[in-house]
């Protein structure tokens, strides 16, 4: 899962896999989910999401390293 946040809009959006979206759901007012045509969930979008929950608890950022990267010694 893959979180991105615009401040302009103040807009969340949850990615939830690599497939392309091809509809979307409105759940509730403000919030869309992203799905395939066979019903999958790809991923969620919260419209004004600063209202709505708790930002600093969906944005703690985790940093990935490729092990190869992490088995090089530093000069």
């Amino acid at each position: 899962m893959k979180v991105y946040y615009d401040d302009e809009v103040d807009a969340l959006y949850l990615t939830l896999g690599d497939e392309a979206p091809e509809g979307v759901v409105e759940i509730a007012e403000g919030i869309n989910v992203d799905t395939t045509s066979r019903g999958g969930l790809v991923g969620i979008e919260i419209l004004n999401a600063s209202k709505k929950i708790d930002l600093k608890t969906i944005l703690s950022y985790t940093l990935e390293l490729h092990k190869d990267l992490m088995a090089q010694k530093t000069a």
